[in-house]
């Protein structure tokens, strides 16, 4: 069921948003040639505990998959598209780009964003993967607005992605957001316009594009969570939480 969020329900989302955004800017502090993910997941669980918050990822269950996700932080490296796990021994090297996801709840209320950054100097081709991966959100965000539908968000990422001779994941979706992490609707990143639900006044929901720079073909680890491309090209994670309102998306998660 989707809800149109109510004053006090938007405050406290914005409160989770404000939570899960300064972990990223933190994360843009932390990440260098020479740290482990672990370091970086201690780091974010601090932050969200500090702040009055719980983790939302650790210990989340996933239909289909045995093991409960172990870390506070999804931490994607190069070819990881998604849910990668923070660990010791992964450490991050000059070059890498590393996607982080994370999310938050507090008073009920969850906050969902995710942002891929480069560890020190990355090449040209990496720099254009996060770029047009973040106009790619940016994109979509445009068309959060009241009369338009979830098809017109999806057709303005993939358009964009596409016309930058970029590969789409298409085997995962944004998704609403509020008193559970993963809501109604579905909110994928490609579509037809005018297709879909129309969007109204009050929805939350994620736009979380997510692009690589070959084939789009995709494949689970055998931890059963880890998401990489099958071409073993590189890919890039843009994601915020947002607030539909009369005058456009509200940026629930300011990160940037």
């Amino acid at each position: 069921m989707i809800t149109l969020k109510k004053p006090d329900e938007i405050k406290k989302m914005k409160r989770a948003g404000r939570i899960v955004a300064d972990v990223l800017i933190l994360m843009s502090d932390l990440i260098k040639p020479g740290v482990d993910t672990l370091s970086l997941d201690e780091a974010a669980e601090d932050l969200i505990v500090r702040a009055g918050a719980k983790a939302a990822f650790k210990g989340y269950r996933q239909l289909g998959i045995q093991k409960p996700f172990p870390g506070s932080i999804c931490v994607s490296i190069n070819e990881e598209v998604v849910h990668g796990f923070p660990d010791r021994k992964r450490i991050l090297q000059e070059g890498d780009i590393v996607s982080i996801d994370v999310g938050a709840v507090i008073d009920g209320y969850y906050g969902d964003a995710a942002r891929t950054l480069p560890v020190g100097e990355i090449t040209p081709s990496r720099q254009s993967l996060l770029d047009v991966t973040y106009k790619a959100l940016h994109v979509g965000m445009e068309q959060a607005v009241p009369g338009k539908t979830i098809g017109d968000i999806g057709h303005a990422i993939e358009t964009w992605v596409l016309g930058n001779g970029c590969g789409l994941v298409r085997d995962y979706a944004g998704h609403g957001i509020g008193r559970r992490l993963h809501e109604a609707p579905q909110v994928p990143n490609h579509g037809r316009p005018k297709n879909g639900l129309t969007l109204k006044s009050g929805m939350t929901f994620c736009i979380e594009p997510m692009v690589m720079s070959g084939a789009e073909q995709v494949r689970s680890l055998s931890d059963g969570w880890t998401v990489v491309t099958e071409d073993s090209s590189d890919a890039a994670h843009f994601e915020h939480s947002l607030l539909v309102t009369e005058d456009g998306a509200e940026i629930l998660t300011p990160w940037e």
